[in-house]
């Protein structure tokens, strides 16, 4: 019983305590990094490379930057650049289809 006390206790004790910090750790980032793939063949189809070829290559070179920290396994950092390619991405979408409209305007 006393090493029970000893040992047993306190890691239990530790491994409760730990247990919501661990929780709040960040995983992969995958929905975001798909979203952000998903967004960015969305404004290829819209014409962003004639029409918003900034926004889009910026959005495509956070997604690399993105690939490169789930490397190293900084999930937060990549979770944030997913979330900004796949804005960017989005923006430069908008940008192609209103140009778009507006060329074929009468």
């Amino acid at each position: 019983m006393q090493a029970l006390r000893r040992y047993v206790l306190p890691f239990l004790l530790a491994a409760f305590l730990a247990g919501p910090w661990l929780a709040g750790c960040a995983g992969m980032p995958h929905q975001e990094m798909s979203d952000a793939r998903q967004a960015i063949r969305a404004a290829e189809r819209a014409g962003a490379q004639k029409h918003a070829p900034e926004l889009l290559g910026e959005a495509k070179a956070l997604v690399e930057t993105a690939r490169q920290n789930i490397r190293q396994g900084e999930y937060r950092e990549a979770r944030d650049e997913a979330v900004l390619a796949r804005d960017k991405a989005m923006e430069a979408r908008r940008v192609s289809e209103a140009a778009t409209a507006g060329s074929s305007a009468p």
